[in-house]
């Protein structure tokens, strides 16, 4: 399958939207690529021509979503591939945080993805094919210290598309959610991570932010493999449900993995003794 195909894709200022866009355009793909700044998309894709179309979107807002896929579908002509890859994350402990900073970030790494699903598949439905690919993270299995909010909505994302990739799968639609490890990425700068403004002192959760900020440039992925292997997923006839994507990510989930395993055995006893 490498016949031309549409894509919608979020968060594609920067970062891995951004490379995957420039990829999609160089492969003669169709994309409509969105950002909450469209000026800024245009100046950093340099690509002006008739299978870009830069749209101006907040994901958090269903309506919003909705124009931006009616857009891409009576722009091009159709749809064939949504990748839900915006987010951010907001450093700090679960108390920490306030009730807004972790609300927003569920608004968009989770509602926003949601919305989304949503929207194309009232068109994946119709036409009975499409693909959509969750960008999620290897902290969708693997929970961290200080990033209870963005673990919570990536544990989410990898729930979400399973449920998804059921629903879809006798309609022709197939989902997966893919789930990087570190790559070389500005997610690590400023704008994609936030401090908590209300730090408490016994958490330590600022040396947490510090690492993050520290490991900025450092990440040892490559991002033009990671853009090029979401190419290639959208054109697999059979996509799994969950793809790893970098030998760090592949070795935390497979090793919590195992962790969870046995401690599911260690208490099997008491697991099961709770039937009548």
């Amino acid at each position: 399958m490498n016949d031309q195909k549409i894509w919608f894709v979020t968060g594609a200022s920067k970062g891995m939207g951004l490379l995957l866009t420039k990829l999609l355009l160089d492969k003669g793909d169709k994309v409509a690529a969105t950002s909450r700044n469209t000026h800024q998309l245009k100046k950093s894709a340099g690509i002006e021509n008739d299978n870009f179309l830069p749209i101006e979107l907040d994901i958090t807002n269903s309506d919003n979503v909705k124009q931006a896929i009616d857009q891409t579908v009576e722009h091009f002509g159709g749809l064939d591939v949504a990748v839900n890859n915006a987010g951010f994350s907001s450093v700090g402990s679960l108390e920490e945080l306030t009730d807004e900073e972790f609300r927003k970030v569920l608004n968009v790494n989770l509602f926003g993805t949601v919305n989304v699903i949503r929207a194309s598949m009232a068109h994946f439905r119709k036409q009975h094919s499409g693909r959509i690919i969750n960008i999620a993270s290897a902290a969708g299995y693997v929970a961290g210290a200080h990033i209870g909010s963005y673990v919570t909505s990536k544990f989410a994302m990898v729930g979400l598309t399973e449920s998804l990739a059921l629903e879809a799968s006798p309609l022709n639609i197939k989902a997966t959610v893919v789930l990087p490890g570190s790559f070389r990425t500005e997610f690590l700068n400023e704008g994609s991570l936030t401090y908590t403004k209300h730090p408490i002192s016994e958490y330590n959760s600022d040396k947490t932010f510090q690492s993050f900020s520290v490991r900025a440039g450092a990440q040892p992925g490559d991002p033009q493999k990671l853009a090029a292997e979401l190419f290639n997923l959208a054109n697999m006839e059979n996509p799994p449900v969950h793809l790893i994507l970098g030998p760090d990510s592949y070795k935390m989930i497979t090793e919590k993995k195992v962790k969870d395993l046995e401690e599911f055995e260690a208490y099997k006893n008491i697991s099961m003794s709770t039937n009548l």
